[in-house]
């Protein structure tokens, strides 16, 4: 994949980071509805972790791989439109999305991620094939550039590894673990 110059922020010198010249790679990562509330929120499906946990992780990981990554959440579908919206404009190279509900519901956020050119893996903490039949079939899961289900906050994780694998990271094995 070519990496546009859109895509691309300066880093200091002393930045441990894989990158293209002197630029590295960013990621938006994306939290949907009711996220905001992991820890609390049916910890017997979604576990203790919090997402402020899961950001920081998210962070520390990109670190590792070099890339730069920015987290946000949003509990409505109109702020998750205009931040997938903006990430080209803004130099996202890939996007990491947990849409939660709006996966199965949102044909508006199927139509922007496809809008935007950019690679997208999709993730949920919970194995939603293993839950109602409503929470079985997701509107961006045949878009994306992956799928990771299941596997509680790991599978943020896991999808952050395959972004950055997607994105062409020369010179590691971003996969082991």
């Amino acid at each position: 994949m070519r990496i546009r110059s859109a895509q691309r922020v300066r880093i200091a010198q002393s930045t441990p980071a894989w990158h293209y010249g002197e630029y590295i790679l960013k990621i938006l990562v994306l939290h949907g509805p009711n996220l905001n509330l992991l820890g609390s929120r049916e910890t017997d499906i979604y576990g203790t972790t919090t997402l402020a946990d899961i950001d920081q992780g998210l962070v520390k990981l990109g670190s590792q791989l070099g890339l730069t990554v920015e987290c946000t959440q949003h509990n409505s579908e109109a702020d998750l439109l205009k931040e997938i919206q903006r990430a080209p404009a803004a130099g996202f190279a890939g996007i990491l999305i947990n849409p939660a509900a709006y996966g199965h519901t949102s044909i508006a956020l199927r139509d922007a991620l496809l809008s935007v050119q950019l690679p997208f893996v999709e993730v949920h903490l919970s194995n939603i094939f293993a839950r109602e039949p409503f929470r079985q079939h997701t509107y961006l899961s045949d878009i994306s550039s992956g799928v990771v289900v299941g596997f509680g906050p790991q599978s943020y994780f896991l999808g952050l590894r395959g972004l950055a694998e997607r994105l062409g990271q020369p010179g590691q094995d971003c996969l082991h673990l």
